[in-house]
This record gives C-alpha cells, sequence and structure tokens, in this order.
C-alpha cells in the first residue's frame, strides 16, 4: 500500500484511510474531493477504503495485485501481444510471398518471413509496455495536453526500441554497398560490427510516422477501451452489490419488524392471564421462552424449510391454545413434498396470529383455522383460512372488493415475499366459500435437503 499521496505527496497514516481506485492510486481527501472522486491518473472512481498492512510474505495478497490486464508483468498480455503480432507477421509472409510469386521475383519464402517477421513480430516485446503506459495515464478531460506531450515523446522512444531490435536482425536494414538486407550491427561479409548511427539513423525517420500512427497510436487506442469496459463492469458491480446489501438490509428490517409484532401481542396474552390463571400463563412463559430461543437460532436467516416453520407455528400455537383452551382448533394439511420447500422464516406465525384475532377471538363458539400446503406447477401454494366472519364490508360494496383487515403481520409479510421473489409471487386475502376470511400466498417452488421426510403430515 503507498503511504504517500500521489497529487500533494503527503504522508497517510498507516492505521487510517485513503481514497484508492481500482488500480491502487491513493490519494488524501483533500486531493480526491479536488478531483470530484475521479482519479487523475486512470480516470477510475476513487472510493475511501481502510490502507492494508503489506503482506509479511514477499509474493502480493490477490487484493493488491493489479488485474492481468493492467500490467506488463501479466503473462496473459505478453502472450496476446506475441501471439496477435505472430499472426499479422505470418498473414503478410504469405502474402508478400504470393505477390513476389505472381511477379516472378525469385525470393525465397526463407527471405520473406525474415522481412516481414523482423519488422513486425519486434513490435510485441514493446506492445505491453506502451499498454501500461496507457492505462497508467489515461486521457482526461482536465489533462489532454499533458498526455499528449506524454504520448509523443512515448512515440519517438517506440520508433526508438523498434528500430533497434528490428536492426539487430539480419533483414530489416537495406544495404546500399552490397545492395542486400542486412543486420544493422552486424556486417555478415567482414565479421565485424559496424557503426550502427547512420543506420540507425535512416531507419527512424523512415519508420517514425508508421510506427507512431499505424502501431503506436492503435496500441493506446485499445488501451483506453479496455480501461473504459474495466471501469464499466467495476461500476456494474459495485451497483449489484449495493443492490443486494440493500436488499438485505430491507429483508432485515422487515423480519425485525416482525419479531418484537409477535412478541408484544404474546406478552398481552400472557400479561391477560397473570390474575386469572397463574398456571396458564405460567406454560405460555415457556412457551415464549421456546419460541424465542428458536428466534435466536435462525437470527440473520431470511428462509427456511417450511417442516422448520411449522415446527415454530405449533410452538406459538401451543400460546394460543393456553389462552382459548377448546376454542381453538387448527388443522395443517401438508403435501410430503412441500415439507422441504423454501420459505420466509416467520412466514406462518403473523398469517395464524391475524386470523386468530380477526377471526377466532370474533366467535363464542369453536374457532377453526386450516393452513394447507401444495405444489402446483413448480409453485408453493399455502393458504391460512378461518371460520370467523370474514373482509369487512360495506352494503354499496361487494364481497369480493372488500377491503383486507388491517394488521402489520400481512403487511410486512407482503412486502418480505416482493423482496425476495419479485413479481414472482402473490399475496391475497379474501373471503372464503365456505366463510371466514383466506390468505393466499403463492412463490417459487424451492427445496432445502432433509435427511428424511415423513410420508404425510395432517395434524389437528
Amino acid at each position: 500500500m503507498k503511504s504517500r499521496c500521489e497529487k500533494c505527496k503527503a504522508i497517510l497514516p498507516a492505521d487510517g484511510s485513503a481514497y484508492i481506485c481500482s488500480f491502487e492510486c491513493t490519494f488524501c481527501s483533500r486531493c480526491a474531493l479536488q478531483a470530484q472522486n475521479a482519479c487523475p491518473n486512470c480516470g477510475g472512481e476513487l472510493v475511501l477504503r481502510p490502507r492494508r498492512k503489506p503482506a509479511v510474505s514477499p509474493e502480493l495478497p490477490a487484493e493488491m495485485r493489479t488485474s492481468a490486464s493492467a500490467g506488463v508483468w501479466s503473462g496473459r498480455i505478453w502472450a496476446l501481444s506475441f501471439g496477435v503480432w505472430g499472426f499479422v507477421s505470418l498473414a503478410a509472409t504469405v502474402s508478400i510471398y504470393a505477390l513476389y510469386h505472381l511477379r516472378d521475383n525469385g525470393t525465397r519464402f526463407g527471405t520473406v518471413a525474415g522481412m516481414e517477421f523482423g519488422e513486425i513480430l519486434t513490435y510485441a516485446p514493446l506492445t505491453p509496455f506502451v499498454y501500461a503506459l496507457a492505462i497508467r495515464y489515461p486521457f482526461q478531460r482536465s489533462n489532454w495536453m499533458r498526455r499528449s506531450m506524454l504520448y509523443l515523446a512515448g512515440s519517438l522512444v517506440f520508433t526508438l526500441c523498434h528500430i533497434i531490435l528490428a536492426g539487430a536482425t539480419p533483414y530489416d536494414y537495406w544495404d546500399p554497398v552490397h545492395r542486400e538486407w542486412s543486420s544493422a550491427f552486424w556486417n555478415r561479409h567482414t565479421h565485424s560490427l559496424r557503426d550502427p548511427r547512420a543506420a540507425l539513423k535512416s531507419m527512424f525517420f523512415f519508420h517514425l510516422v508508421d510506427d507512431a500512427t499505424g502501431e503506436f497510436v492503435p496500441i493506446v487506442i485499445v488501451a483506453h477501451a479496455v480501461a473504459y469496459y474495466r471501469r464499466l463492469r467495476e461500476r456494474e458491480r459495485r451497483a449489484v452489490q449495493l443492490e443486494g446489501q440493500l436488499a438485505k438490509a430491507r429483508l432485515q428490517t422487515l423480519k425485525s419488524q416482525l419479531q418484537p409484532h409477535f412478541l408484544f401481542n404474546t406478552l398481552h396474552s400472557i400479561s391477560s392471564l397473570m390474575l386469572t390463571d397463574v398456571v396458564a400463563a405460567d406454560r405460555m412463559m415457556t412457551s415464549l421462552s421456546d419460541m424465542l430461543r428458536m428466534t435466536l437460532e435462525n437470527n440473520g436467516t431470511q428462509v427456511t424449510s417450511l417442516s422448520r416453520e411449522i415446527e415454530f407455528l405449533n410452538v406459538y400455537l401451543d400460546i394460543e391454545r393456553t389462552r382459548f383452551e377448546d376454542r381453538l382448533h387448527v388443522a395443517l394439511n401438508i403435501a410430503p413434498e412441500c415439507l422441504d420447500a423454501q420459505v420466509p422464516h416467520l412466514l406462518l406465525q403473523p398469517l395464524v396470529e391475524n386470523a386468530i384475532r380477526h377471526g377466532v377471538s370474533k366467535r363464542s363458539a369453536q374457532g377453526n383455522i386450516w393452513i394447507v400446503a401444495t405444489r402446483e406447477n413448480g409453485d408453493l401454494q399455502l393458504s391460512v383460512r378461518d371460520n370467523g366472519p370474514g373482509l369487512i364490508h360495506s352494503a354499496d360494496q361487494p364481497p369480493l372488493e372488500a377491503k383486507a383487515r388491517p394488521g402489520l403481520g400481512l403487511r410486512l409479510t407482503r412486502e418480505r415475499l416482493r423482496a425476495l421473489y419479485g413479481e414472482d409471487q402473490s399475496c391475497e386475502i379474501r373471503n372464503a366459500t365456505e366463510g371466514g376470511a383466506e390468505v393466499y400466498l403463492r412463490m417459487p417452488f424451492k427445496t432445502i435437503p432433509q435427511p428424511s421426510q415423513p410420508e404425510a403430515m395432517v395434524l389437528d
């Protein structure tokens, strides 16, 4: 990790944070603010991150290594460079040899290959350095003048390095004395070194325009395109991560609202029994402790199996049976293949509580609740029905258009299903044909593997 700001050279605290881009360009908060959170070097987004301590091992950790497409030390860049320029050299060799053959020039294929590979393949070891230069110092609206000067100097150095490499091959310098292609450094007729200054000078001015416009500029353009693509992908990745974090936080908030909801209602029921039936209140306290234990075991969990959800529901029903005694009757009809289905944690309890509060408690006779789970067309379908008075509607309002009974549990259930499954779900509350109200849920059928499965589950 860099210890100084790359712009003002201020020392950064070892245990503090700094503004860092995806290429590890590091700036202090003042310089990042002046740059409007855009890296002046590469144009990437500057993000406030804690400065990592250097690794003890001489090998850099994965998060500190630059992407393989960004550094000259990447084997992929070198392999790609030699592969592309090698293919271009081969294609040029075949084309020019075919042209010479049509003209009966008599030039051998090996000579043509030596000329083309010596001229073109020598760009390969220079390409990664030009690529790294363009990645590290890209064009920006605020620095285009300085970058132009930098790239002009880079093109001159690129041309010089290229003619040195090409001049070392035996086919790139035209010897005017012997009228043949030869090396700019070695005279094969005298078997001695020659003064390369005159040869390199003529080669430099001969290659300058072609090397600068035909090779250097395209490499820079490709590097800028790759850098732009990588920045775009990085922004998309961060947007997806942020969206996932927001969805997770929203789900956790909805779940945290449900937990005190049933806790307060249960404590209210216990309080109402304390003055009339202490033994019953004690049983309710025991069941409540079991509920809290199961809630803590599933803390942070958004989905669970339907069988586990029913186990939690049965503990809650023990509390309500203590309160209503023989007036409450609950029937569960769960298809065997649905026991391992994934459902949101705390899905059934608020629906059953809603049925008890608005249905069973309104009756002086026995109150019934039916819970049914089936699988149909790849969806899990759940229904909770009671035999209470049903939905409230006025004389001029048809029953099918009646307003749903208000309740925090039902509203939170709808929001959780929408957050988890989007449009691939439904939550409806309606008057049942047999009387009472019914809550119907539909969600994608997904299973959680279980060690064993009961044959069926039909409980009272």
